[in-house]
């Protein structure tokens, strides 16, 4: 990543609100996924990678990572086809092969789909980002829905079991998964509630998950990131929650999207050779246990 003077996202923020799954382009202020600043050395040369979730967020931020750093990547998300174009036009220009599937990953047949179509254009996959997530904001136990409950697990855990399932037939040796946790892992918020119990359910499973692959040679991660400026905010959060967003951390902000790229990068990379089981902190000061 450059030493580019990054602007920051600083509280107090706009008071904002988007219908779910929320979209960038509406966002004040914008989100810098790296667009401008990343500067990719070759450490995923002719890697073939999957992110899910990868249209917007931490998932555009990754994508526009790996493709800078040489490897072609699928992007999965649910329906926001205006980001997923923009950041496949990011992979394009950076000389890297950009494919797109929409659909519910929520869906076991949609998971194992996504990892055929990745067989079919790239003949492998060396990387896996299990980075897609719901989430909603409740304030009392009675409001929150059976359906809700049920989306939030199928989409942000069962999913991971899923897509891992498919993809490890058609990884090699050296090949590496890549979850996405939270902070929310370690410091539950009790409005997501249902959210925040999916992100210790992922920590558990990475773990676990490291340990059975470990005779494959195939490494299992998980980056747990604190507070980040993406459309999952202004569409899941009440306006006055958005409007203070990060301003609990140390550092007083919320992370930009490329803040959490490097980790994603340094995780998928051979110089990681001896990190499988791990949980990564982006979290802006805050300790996670």
């Amino acid at each position: 990543m450059s030493s580019d003077t990054m602007e920051e996202v600083k509280p107090p923020l706009p008071e904002q609100q988007q219908a779910v799954p929320g979209t960038t382009e509406v966002m004040v202020p914008r989100p810098d996924h790296g667009e401008e600043s990343y500067r990719g050395s070759g450490r995923l040369e002719g890697k073939k990678a999957i992110i899910t979730g990868g249209d917007s967020g931490i998932g555009r931020a990754v994508a526009i990572a790996y493709a800078r750093e040489g490897a072609d990547v699928l992007i999965a998300y649910l329906s926001e086809d205006e980001d997923a174009q923009d950041t496949a036009r990011w992979i394009e220009q950076a000389g890297r092969k950009a494919v797109l599937v929409p659909g519910d990953i929520g869906d076991p047949d949609h998971c194992r789909s996504i990892v055929q179509k990745a067989v079919e254009a790239f003949g492998g996959i060396d990387i896996l980002v299990n980075n897609a997530a719901h989430q909603m904001t409740f304030e009392r136990l009675e409001d929150i829905p059976d359906a809700e409950w049920d989306k939030t697990f199928a989409t942000n855990i069962h999913a991971m079991f899923y897509l891992a399932k498919a993809a490890v037939p058609h990884m090699g040796e050296g090949a590496a998964i890549i979850n996405t946790a939270s902070i929310n892992a370690d410091m539950p918020r009790p409005t997501l509630l249902a959210y925040a119990t999916t992100k210790g359910a992922i920590q558990n499973f990475t773990g676990g998950l490291a340990q059975l692959l470990g005779k494959r040679k195939i490494r299992v991660n998980c980056v747990a990131p604190g507070p980040v400026w993406t459309p999952l905010i202004p569409s899941t959060m009440p306006a006055e929650q958005v409007r203070n967003f990060g301003k609990d951390t140390p550092l007083g902000r919320p992370a930009q999207p490329r803040e959490l790229a490097p980790a994603y990068v340094m995780l998928a990379t051979d110089e990681a050779s001896y990190v499988s089981g791990a949980t990564i902190a982006v979290t802006g000061g805050k300790p996670i246990l």
